[in-house]
C-alpha cells in the first residue's frame, strides 16, 4: 500500500523497516472526489500531501476574482501551502482536486512526531522544498523571458500528461494566456505531427 511513497522517500534517504513502519503509521490515507477543495484562501493549511492517485491544482484569485493556476500536481508529487503549513498562518491559495484522488497526508503534529522519531526525514523535506523552489524559479524565468508559445512548449515538456487530464482553461490560466490561444497552439502542434 505504501510502496510508491516509500520509493519517493528513499530517493533522498535510506530507511530501516522500523523507520518505514513509523512513517507509515503516521500517514493518513484519504480519498477525495473530483472538485474537492482541500484548502481555501484564509484557512490554515493542515497538511503536506503525497499524491498516490489523481491530479490537483493550486490557484489564487486575482483582484478581479479570476482564478490563476499556480501549479499542477499529479501522482508521485507532494502538495501543500508550505508557508501556511510551516507558519500556521492563513493561506493565500486554494488547493483543489481535478480528478478523484488518493493522498497520503501528514498534519503538523504527525510531521513533527516523524521528525522527532526519525530525524533523517528532515533531509527529505528540505530536498522537497528545494525542488519546489527550483520549479518556481524556473517558472518565473520562463514567464518573464519566453513567449507564450515557448511557455506552452515548456509546459508540455514538464507536464506531458496534464493536457489530456485537465481542461484547457486551467492550462491557459497557468500560462497567463487565453483558452483560445491554447486551443490554437495545440491545433498547430497537432498539424505539425501529421
Amino acid at each position: 500500500m505504501f510502496e510508491n511513497i516509500i520509493k519517493n522517500i528513499t530517493r533522498f534517504i535510506s530507511i530501516t523497516p522500523e523507520e518505514e513502519k513509523t512513517f507509515a503509521d503516521l500517514l493518513a490515507c484519504q480519498s477525495f472526489p473530483k472538485k474537492t477543495v482541500l484548502l481555501r484562501e484564509g484557512e490554515i493549511c493542515q497538511f503536506e500531501g503525497y499524491i498516490q492517485k489523481g491530479c490537483l491544482r493550486m490557484y489564487c484569485l486575482d483582484d478581479d476574482g479570476t482564478e490563476v493556476t499556480l501549479l499542477f500536481a499529479i501522482e508521485d508529487w507532494w502538495i501543500s501551502d508550505i508557508a501556511s503549513f510551516q507558519e500556521q498562518k492563513p493561506s493565500k491559495v486554494y488547493i483543489e482536486t481535478l480528478e478523484d484522488s488518493e493522498i497520503y497526508m501528514l498534519n503538523p503534529a504527525t510531521k513533527e512526531k516523524l521528525l522527532q522519531e526519525v530525524p533523517k526525514f528532515e533531509r527529505v523535506f528540505r530536498m522537497l522544498v528545494q525542488r519546489n523552489l527550483a520549479t518556481l524559479q524556473s517558472r518565473l524565468v520562463n514567464t518573464i523571458s519566453k513567449t507564450a508559445s515557448d511557455r506552452y512548449l515548456e509546459f508540455i515538456k514538464v507536464y506531458p500528461s496534464i493536457p489530456q487530464r485537465v481542461a484547457q482553461y486551467y492550462i491557459a490560466s497557468y500560462l497567463g494566456v487565453s483558452k483560445e490561444f491554447v486551443s490554437t497552439i495545440r491545433k498547430r502542434l497537432a498539424s505539425k505531427e501529421k
